[in-house]
């Protein structure tokens, strides 16, 4: 009874959602705002990954510099 009511709510819930495509379209072009927005998050994580890890080569190499007596 309780799974019942569960899923007649979560049904009704996904009704009031917007979704990322319109419903008009086929195919990739269906989800061209979905692709869109993937590799822009992608493209975000590279290049944090790359400056996160450049910043700790950089201070690794400075307390390595600073700890070895000059």
């Amino acid at each position: 009874m309780k799974l019942g009511k569960y899923l007649g709510e979560v049904r009704g819930e996904l009704k009031k959602a917007t979704w990322p495509w319109d419903p008009k379209e086929k195919g990739l072009k269906r989800y061209k705002q979905l692709i869109d927005s993937t590799v822009v998050v992608l493209i975000a994580m590279v290049l944090l990954g790359a400056f996160v890890a450049t910043i700790d080569f950089a201070m690794r190499n400075t307390m390595d510099f600073l700890t070895s007596g000059f």
